[in-house]
């Protein structure tokens, strides 16, 4: 093969490189490397300036050599907290997320993974969309004990993200009939677990447009509250009397932060707007803004835990799943929450199988 531009391109804006501060890397003129990324078929860089964007960028030479990866659109993605967000941090997330497509085609060419289960619930107001997706999901007002385990079961593909900035929360796409959420582990427990919700609305409230912006994330807020903390159980379980203390006792019935249900319980009208702010005053106070008390384990994808085994009996460990499609170790491992990249000592066994095994999720 050729050398293929796009790769160039999409490995620079994944490392965080401008032209600028790359090409002083390698040595040449950011016009140069400008002219490679966009007119590499016809303008290819010599093996020895290959070699030198491979170190500075960290991705093996093969990798500039692959056919063109899927791209994602910036305007079909729906990030969470994008106005914090620097367009070099946007740039990178949505590198990694097509660098999440061609793994997850990797996985599907071993596995049938659970197909997509999500309606359009475009212009369905929030809490209302939240009790239809309960009601279609057989959830009732139960509480979701593993909420990443119930996206995949229901045919959502969950991705973690390793950013090294708490600017980039979390962020979902559909790519054709699959729907796509990342989740940043540098998270607590309780956040990414609202995250998660919170990508959810995304995908079930605006896959065919809809509002955008700040309406957007609002909306996708109150379908998340809604979703984890439906209204009748709020109800049922609050104290007659809300204190700090008690508030985070009720926590644990919804696996929630203490602020989200209190702003939950300020919705559903069980607190009066001098409870809500006294409550928040303490909270701060007591320093939960930052450290979560009686926090849990954090979720992690159920897929990874059973389809990694089985690839490594067939041998393909995570170095090889990355050298198969040509990518840095590190880029694969981010991706699958922060998986072991210890080689395992059991020996390879191939598989016999004619046709891709069913996974089969139980959902939590």
């Amino acid at each position: 093969m050729s050398f293929n531009p796009n790769r160039l391109k999409l490995a620079r804006l994944r490392r965080k490189f401008t032209l600028k501060s790359l090409s002083e890397a390698v040595g040449m003129s950011s016009k140069m490397l400008s002219l490679y990324e966009k007119e590499g078929n016809n303008h290819e860089p010599p093996p020895s300036t290959i070699d030198l964007l491979s170190e500075a960028l960290g991705y093996p030479t093969n990798f500039f050599f692959g056919s063109d990866l899927e791209s994602l659109e910036p305007s079909t993605v729906s990030f969470r907290s994008l106005k914090s967000m620097r367009a070099a941090q946007m740039h990178a997330a949505i590198s990694s997320g097509e660098i999440a497509l061609l793994l997850n085609d990797f996985f599907e060419s071993k596995f049938n993974l659970p197909q997509s289960d999500l309606p359009d619930l475009r212009g369905v107001e929030p809490e209302a969309a939240a009790e239809a997706l309960r009601e279609r999901w057989g959830l009732g007002i139960l509480s979701i004990k593993n909420l990443v385990h119930l996206l995949e079961a229901k045919g959502i593909r969950v991705f973690s993200l390793s950013e090294n900035t708490l600017d980039v929360d979390a962020f979902s796409f559909w790519k054709g009939n699959t729907p796509f959420v990342f989740l940043n582990n540098q998270k607590s427990s309780e956040r990414s677990r609202f995250d998660a919700a919170h990508e959810l609305g995304h995908l079930v409230l605006h896959k065919h447009g809809g509002p955008s912006g700040r309406d957007a994330e609002q909306e996708a807020d109150r379908f998340a509250s809604a979703f984890l903390m439906p209204q009748a159980s709020v109800i049922e379980k609050a104290p007659s009397f809300a204190t700090l203390e008690n508030i985070v006792a009720l926590k644990k019935n919804w696996l929630v932060s203490v602020g989200v249900l209190i702003v939950r319980m300020k919705q559903l009208c069980i607190l009066t707007e001098w409870q809500y702010r006294t409550l928040m005053i303490e909270m701060s106070k007591a320093g939960f803004r930052k450290t979560e008390p009686n926090s849990f384990e954090r979720e992690r994808s159920l897929v990874l835990e059973k389809v990694l085994p089985k690839l490594e009996e067939q041998g393909y460990s995570i170095h090889k799943i990355a050298s198969a499609l040509c990518l840095p170790l590190d880029e694969v491992a981010s991706l699958l929450f922060k998986v072991s990249i210890a080689t395992s000592n059991k020996t390879p066994v191939k598989s016999e199988k004619t046709s891709p095994p069913k996974l089969v999720l139980v959902k939590s």
